[in-house]
């Protein structure tokens, strides 16, 4: 069943960005399993998660609300794997980084659109 956020272009770009962060975690140390891994993959599915549930909320202000969680889990995220390459787990996360600042201009153009309409 197709819902609302299925045609959402930010939790399309957030899904994708889930199976990024998946693959690179892969190849993490198992001392960071429970650590940064966990972090990484929790903030990612974060990302998608909140666009749905924002968008199955019945009010502009709710998925606004929601919309800005998800923001700020993509921020956590850049900053999670900015660490990991600064320990060494991940070679070059500039791929990566490219897509957290596309998507998070366009959450940021979504959100700003959606403040002109209330």
């Amino acid at each position: 069943m197709k819902r609302k956020h299925h045609d959402l272009q930010v939790w399309q770009l957030g899904m994708e960005l889930v199976k990024h962060v998946y693959e690179i975690t892969s190849r993490f140390p198992d001392s960071e399993k429970y650590g940064l891994c966990s972090k990484m993959q929790r903030a990612a599915v974060s990302i998608p998660s909140n666009i749905a549930e924002g968008a199955a909320r019945t009010g502009h202000r709710e998925f606004l609300h929601f919309l800005s969680i998800a923001r700020g889990s993509l921020c956590e995220l850049e900053t999670q794997l900015m660490i990991s390459e600064s320990l060494g787990y991940t070679p070059d996360v500039s791929a990566v980084m490219l897509d957290i600042n596309e998507l998070f201009a366009k959450l940021s153009a979504l959100i700003n659109s959606m403040k002109v309409r209330n």
